[in-house]
């Protein structure tokens, strides 16, 4: 009996083991905590793998238009914001509904850049 216990145990503290190493690497729980139960999107990125504030600045002033289309989704409820991080930057573009997230996320490349901008998205 007490072999059967250790033996639980043992493969119980190698599933959390792996399950850690899983995390660590790719966010699976806390992308899929964001999205399931607040109905938000992280890159989850260092400071250090975001592109220069410069570029994220030129980036939207270029693509104008793709930022009025993404506040067009619903006037009032939907912003894009430029996040700083040391000299660094992302956007944090946020809304007010499932609904519009859907309608961002078809403006927003597959995987969620904005022109090679990492994107937060965040249910207000």
């Amino acid at each position: 009996m007490k072999n059967k216990i250790l033996i639980l145990i043992l493969i119980f503290g190698v599933v959390l083991a792996a399950l850690a190493i899983i995390e660590s690497q790719t966010h699976f729980i806390r992308h899929t905590i964001a999205d399931v139960l607040y109905d938000n999107y992280s890159h989850y990125l260092p400071c250090t793998a975001l592109p220069t504030e410069t570029r994220v600045l030129q980036t939207l002033a270029e693509q104008a238009d793709t930022v009025q289309a993404i506040m067009a989704v619903n006037p009032a409820h939907v912003g894009v914001e430029v996040g700083h991080c040391e000299g660094k930057a992302d956007l944090l573009i946020w809304y007010a509904s499932h609904q519009d997230r859907g309608a961002i996320e078809a403006l927003l490349s597959e995987d969620l850049y904005f022109y090679g901008i990492p994107v937060r998205l965040q249910n207000r």
